[in-house]
C-alpha cells in the first residue's frame, strides 16, 4: 500500500507542476482542447491543489500537503491580485482566508510530534 500510495503522490504531483508550468499544453494533451483567459489560471489553481494531493498522499504527515497547498494557493492568488488581471470581488478575501489558514496550519505544525496526528 505505501508503495501505491508513493507511485500515487508522485504522480499527482508531476501533473499539477506541469499544470502550474505548461497549462496549456497539458489540457491540449488531455482533452484536447484549448484553454485561454481564466481557463489558465484555474489550470494552474488546480495544479496547486494536485501538487498538494501528492505532498498529502506522499509517506509522512498529511498536514504538510494541505500547509503546501494553503501556502502556494495564497501566493498564486495574491500574485493574481496584485498583477490585477483577474480580480473579483471574493479575491482578497479568498487570500485572506487562506493566509489565515496557513499560519494556522504552521502553528499546527509546530507543535511536538505527538499533537500533530490529533
Amino acid at each position: 500500500m505505501k508503495k501505491l500510495l508513493t507511485l500515487a503522490a508522485i504522480g499527482e504531483t508531476a501533473t499539477g507542476l506541469a499544470l502550474l508550468i505548461v497549462p496549456s499544453l497539458v489540457v491540449r494533451l488531455l482533452f484536447d482542447a484549448e484553454i485561454v483567459g481564466v481557463g489558465v489560471v484555474m489550470s494552474r489553481l488546480v495544479g496547486i491543489a494536485l501538487i498538494g494531493l501528492g505532498v498529502a498522499c506522499w509517506p509522512g504527515p498529511p498536514l504538510f500537503g494541505m500547509l503546501t497547498y494553503s501556502a502556494l494557493a495564497t501566493l498564486y492568488l495574491s500574485y493574481l491580485g496584485i498583477r490585477g488581471d483577474w480580480v473579483g470581488p471574493l479575491l482578497w478575501p479568498a487570500v485572506v482566508l487562506h493566509a489565515v489558514l496557513t499560519l494556522l496550519l504552521v502553528k499546527a505544525w509546530s507543535k511536538p510530534q505527538e499533537n500533530r496526528a490529533t
